[in-house]
């Protein structure tokens, strides 16, 4: 089968896109990546993210590009009675809605549960929120660095002495964009057992502080707690990239076969019977001398000498790429996850395909939109009659990107 001309995982969906920033928009993407169509309904200012690192001043600055790339642009003034009719519109065909408004915007922009359900009761609703409702936090603003703060992310980073600090990603929004994504897979897999509609809610607060839990909640699993929380193997200081004689590797041990075949490597077959090291349980209490061991044993030979003998010994190991590093990986360039496409606004520019692959997802990638790209397109989609959708761009109800 020709992944490139087969039907797309989700061939025939239909999304409106009503979110900004990151988070929703980055679930999106993700269903666009899949085969969705997926329409980014935009005020007239646009998207403020657009402006980020838009050195061209042509509204598609980098993160815009790489979090909306494969949409079709929609600019509509949502806050006229005018504009909610034509949203409703396209909310007739749609199959899936996304927003992150938050939830007293959303009454007074008409786009609530109760609201989208009554246009089209076959419409699945994503409302991304900073927090979940019915909680006294659920209607405050959020963004990535409030939740990193919120969800135990910047203590974490404390975990092994220093202060608090932040991951160097924007992580909450892109966690909660691909749980997003998942979540609306399911909901549109659910819809099809009764043929109606669902809303989800995907709070970042909630959300986040279930993914720190996975690893961290420790001792505090029990309750009452039993110890303290955390994972040790992760708060130890030495857990990082080991310095060699001439750079850095990183290496990641885990199984017993990786800790006897290192052992055997250095020497030391002696200290896989020592009750310290002798079973994962016995590792993790110890890990700090552990971890000591091994960073004084890799300063003792060269980067490429320790890639031959832990690549022989099938060690866990690799580089320490820059983000520059990533454009010429062997791994990325062998298997073609780069692309160079025609960004309207732009130019050449290069985008990552989808990291998923399956018979029918590796197609390469398409360009983020210009503002309002699509507008005559889309409401021509929709039915209104082309002197209908002028008379609306005349009002300034919805807007359309210039045509070069």
């Amino acid at each position: 089968m020709n992944r490139e001309t087969s039907p797309s995982l989700l061939c025939g969906v239909r999304v409106l896109d009503l979110s900004t920033v990151f988070m929703g928009p980055y679930a999106a993407q993700i269903l666009a990546e899949w085969g969705a169509d997926v329409i980014k309904v935009e005020a007239p200012g646009g998207d403020q993210i657009r402006g980020v690192g838009d050195i061209a001043n042509a509204g598609v600055g980098p993160v815009f590009v790489n979090a909306n790339r494969g949409k079709r642009s929609v600019a509509l003034d949502l806050k006229t009675d005018a504009g909610r009719d034509v949203l409703h519109s396209l909310v007739r065909g749609a199959d899936l809605l996304i927003h992150n408004v938050r939830p007293s915007a959303a009454v007074r922009l008409g786009i609530t549960w109760e609201d989208l359900r009554a246009v089209n009761p076959r419409l699945v609703l994503c409302a991304f929120r900073g927090y979940g409702a019915g909680g006294p936090y659920a209607d405050r603003p959020a963004y990535d660095d409030v939740i990193q703060a919120a969800s135990g992310v910047a203590s974490a980073q404390a975990a092994a002495g220093g202060e608090p600090g932040y991951w160097r990603s924007a992580a909450s929004d892109k966690v909660m964009g691909i749980y997003g994504a998942a979540a609306a897979c399911a909901a549109l897999r659910a819809r099809e057992a009764d043929d109606t509609g669902r809303a989800v809610e995907i709070p970042m607060f909630e959300g986040m502080a279930s993914f720190m839990l996975l690893d961290r909640q420790g001792g505090w699993l029990s309750d009452p707690p039993t110890g303290p929380t955390g994972y040790p193997r992760t708060d130890s200081p030495h857990r990082r990239p080991y310095a060699t004689q001439d750079g850095h590797l990183a290496v990641m041990m885990y199984a017993d076969k990786h800790w006897t075949a290192f052992f055997d490597l250095i020497g030391r077959p002696e200290l896989a019977e020592d009750p310290r090291f002798r079973d994962i349980g016995a590792r993790t209490r110890h890990i700090n001398e552990l971890y000591g061991l091994l960073a004084d044993e890799m300063a003792t030979r060269t980067s490429a000498e320790w890639s031959t003998i832990l690549e022989r010994a099938d060690i866990p190991h690799g580089p320490v790429n820059t983000i520059e590093d990533l454009f010429s990986d062997p791994q990325l360039t062998a298997t073609q996850f780069f692309h160079t496409v025609e960004q309207p606004g732009l130019g050449p520019v290069r985008l990552a395909r989808c990291p998923i692959d399956s018979t029918t997802s590796r197609r390469p990638p398409k360009p983020a939109p210009l503002l309002g790209q699509h507008t005559r397109e889309v409401l021509a989609d929709a039915g209104y009659p082309a002197q209908q959708i002028s008379d609306l761009l005349a009002a300034g109800v919805v807007r359309a990107a210039q045509q070069t």
